[in-house]
């Protein structure tokens, strides 16, 4: 096996982007290289990265990009069940033309599934990871709070456990458009004055009782908390960077019983899962499984393909654009 000539998109300086040839390694021992077909942006935590907010690694060069689909191009010592050639998710690889990582980190890819398609399932799976952690109940009342890629999973995932009604709220009209062709039961604007009245009004009167908050804003847990019913549980996916926010322990979250969960995709067993606490294969190979069936949308949320020579300007839109197209795939073919 020899080292590879490939381009790769790092993150140079705050608010810079660029495409650079680079040199990629051998896989080592207990490693793979995959050549990669499609990487997905994760417009929340990329962004973050590329203004260097807090909560982030704060040293340049950075090279981002967790979720991605490609073929088994080397084989390190000590891998076994993998082919070259296999196509493959890779958790952790890099927005570039081969990712080299460890063989836990590649998910086998079943036949049959659009390879862009599936290219999403390492996002999904941490949207998964966080209704996961609620334990939700068949006919609890589910509110989604955020409906960029992550929310939009999440709110997927919570209708297929049986929750109703599935409310999912952002600020954008065309998320929340979105968000019902995805099977929402209701999308609101959750600045609008009478938010709290038409959660009241869904739900029966009785409030939420499982809440994925994926905005990351900190001032999205009051809201959350405001609508919550009593023993509710508010599942923190979202990465929050600055804490803002004011919250009156006693009466929102002590007395009336909230359990506030957090949702970091770090938080996963590494090996066996168990209610609640699924791994990160286990997760990606059940998103497969009902991509494959028909029963988890993805098309929809697929904003534009674009080529990796893109890549200054679709981050130059990412850090200054509110409308950034959530569902942006970048084709390494």
């Amino acid at each position: 096996m020899t080292d590879v000539t490939g381009r790769k998109i790092l993150f140079t300086d705050v608010h810079k982007a660029e495409l650079l040839l680079g040199t990629i390694p051998a896989p080592g021992k207990e490693e793979v290289r995959v050549r990669m077909e499609y990487t997905v942006v994760s417009g929340g935590t990329e962004r973050a990265n590329l203004l260097n907010l807090p909560n982030t690694v704060n040293t340049y060069p950075r090279a981002l990009g967790y979720c991605g689909i490609g073929r088994v191009d080397a084989l390190g010592e000590n891998v076994g069940g993998l082919t070259l050639g296999q196509r493959v998710l890779v958790y952790h690889g890099k927005h570039s033309d081969y990712s080299v990582v460890p063989k836990g980190k590649v998910t086998p890819v079943p036949d049959g599934l659009d390879p862009v398609q599936a290219s999403f399932t390492v996002i999904a799976a941490m949207g998964l990871g966080g209704v996961r952690k609620l334990k939700p109940e068949l006919g609890e009342s589910a509110l989604v709070i955020g409906q960029g890629l992550l929310g939009c999973f999440a709110a997927q995932f919570l209708r297929l456990s049986g929750l109703c009604p599935v409310i999912t709220a952002d600020l954008s009209p065309v998320r929340r458009a979105l968000s019902l062709k995805l099977g929402a039961d209701a999308s609101l604007d959750p600045t609008a004055p009478d938010f709290k009245k038409e959660i009241t009004s869904l739900t029966d009167g009785r409030g939420i009782n499982a809440c994925v908050e994926v905005t990351g804003a900190s001032s999205a847990l009051p809201l959350a908390l405001s609508c919550a019913a009593p023993l509710g549980r508010i599942s923190l996916l979202g990465c929050t960077r600055v804490s803002d926010c004011d919250i009156d322990f006693y009466t929102q979250v002590h007395r009336p019983g909230i359990t506030l969960i957090g949702a970091h995709n770090f938080v996963r067993p590494k090996s066996d899962s168990y209610p609640g606490y699924w791994t990160h294969q286990d997760d990606c190979r059940t998103i497969l499984s009902l991509m494959k069936a028909g029963r988890l949308l993805v098309e929809p949320m697929i904003s534009r393909v674009v080529k990796p020579e893109s890549a200054p300007e679709i981050y130059n839109e990412l850090c200054d654009s509110p409308d950034f197209p959530m569902g942006t795939v970048f084709d390494w073919n």
